[in-house]
């Protein structure tokens, strides 16, 4: 995991308080993700989600893209797939692999901001989508190229998320014909938070970062948690049930007490994750 420096396919700058910006690195090729890069990326959420200085994540890409997808030039199975198998056989064990993005960025406990620069299809479009926030520079331009290479417009989860962020019959008409969004549509249609002028997406995005972090630790985790478990909840009740059980377990904890101290006193918060 390289550390603020200008080698590898994922760059992580601790250098903002609190919050982790990783990059990916590929500015040659749109930051397309080839199979070693992909294991990086899984590696850094990893490694991150277990750092409790890390609050939340900003996730950008270098250059002029965010994301084009998988690199179809360089790719290479990864090494672990099996050669003995049939073209079919290994692409499936491939597909499975690179279709675990979206649940790798849910089980990390810190909410993820996409700040999405640039060019943004295929599984690149889906880690856009697995973030919790999202900004777009006015640049950005969000494909889902699947459709237009004989395949179905819907892969790694993005039928399942497009439809709950655009809702039903916008999610429709982005799968079924493979249309371009722009930056400015992407804002106007609830794909992205915000679209903000060309080189000030990051900013952007680590502005909200640190209005997260004014809240506590166990609070952001599980405000994230129940969120994304409610995406998939069966019932109102089961929902309410579930936020009840967060509600108690956070307000028990010494953060939330600090909180409400700070609050009342009118100073910052000194949050210990206790």
């Amino acid at each position: 995991m390289a550390q603020g420096t200008e080698e590898g396919d994922v760059l992580v700058d601790r250098s903002h308080e609190g919050v982790a910006l990783v990059t990916l690195n590929r500015p040659h090729h749109l930051n397309a993700l080839t199979s070693e890069m992909l294991d990086e990326i899984y590696h850094v959420f990893e490694q991150l989600g277990r750092d409790s200085h890390c609050r939340v994540i900003v996730l950008t890409g270098a250059g002029r893209g965010f994301c084009a997808g998988d690199d179809l030039q360089d790719y290479r199975p990864p090494p672990w797939v099996p050669t003995d198998l049939g073209p079919l056989q290994s692409n499936m064990y491939q597909q499975k692999h690179v279709a675990e993005i979206v649940p790798r960025m849910r089980a990390v406990p810190q909410p993820i901001i996409a700040a999405i620069n640039g060019a943004t299809a295929g599984a690149g479009y889906a880690l856009a989508l697995g973030a919790d926030l999202r900004f777009a520079a006015t640049s950005a331009l969000f494909v889902d190229a699947f459709v237009k290479i004989g395949a179905s417009g819907a892969e790694l989860g993005l039928s399942w998320l497009l439809q709950r962020i655009v809702g039903a019959t916008r999610a429709a008409d982005l799968v079924l014909t493979g249309r371009r969004v722009t930056g400015e549509e992407a804002a106007r249609i609830g794909l992205v938070l915000e679209t903000v002028p060309d080189g000030q997406v990051v900013d952007a995005a680590l502005a909200k970062a640190d209005e997260i972090i004014a809240n506590t630790p166990f609070g952001t985790w599980m405000g994230k948690a129940t969120l994304w478990s409610n995406l998939e909840i069966s019932s109102l009740a089961a929902a309410i049930d579930l936020e009840a059980r967060t509600q108690i377990l956070t307000l028990g904890t010494e953060d939330a007490k600090e909180q409400l101290a700070a609050f009342r006193e009118k100073r910052a918060p000194r949050y210990t994750n206790h």
